[in-house]
């Protein structure tokens, strides 16, 4: 179980720096490199959507059937290892969103340069008649 999360880790993390690569200011040959290069990792990154859809409904349906330990019956121990899951599920369902909104950030911004460069080819091509 803990492999799928150290994959999602790794994969929150490469995204994050290719959004930073992406959102820095480069120079126009520099960033159309970064941006095609990135547009050509998007088709395999997406295969990682449904499986971070498929492990939050996993966390969520874990969460349902998760057992309670709120009475007095419990002991210490089991407290803490209760909220330990729960922490750890909390944790596993912001690594499961983040892979979603990091990937859609990616794939946005990698469209608006496309269009900002295809808009200065149309103004030079404008320019130039």
């Amino acid at each position: 179980m803990a492999l799928q999360w150290l994959i999602l880790e790794y994969v929150v993390a490469s995204e994050v720096a290719l959004v930073l690569l992406l959102t820095l200011p480069w120079p126009n040959p520099i960033i159309s490199q970064i941006v095609s290069l990135t547009s050509k990792l998007l088709q395999p990154l997406s295969s990682l959507i449904p499986f971070a859809v498929f492990n939050l409904l996993d966390l969520y349906w874990k969460s349902e059937h998760r057992l309670t330990c709120t009475s007095d019956v419990c002991t210490q121990e089991e407290r803490i290892r209760y909220e330990r899951s729960l922490f750890k599920a909390q944790r596993n369902v912001i690594l499961c969103v983040s892979v979603c909104l990091l990937y859609w950030f990616t794939y946005k911004i990698c469209k608006y340069h496309k269009e900002i460069k295809e808009l200065e080819a149309v103004e030079k091509r404008a320019k130039n008649l």
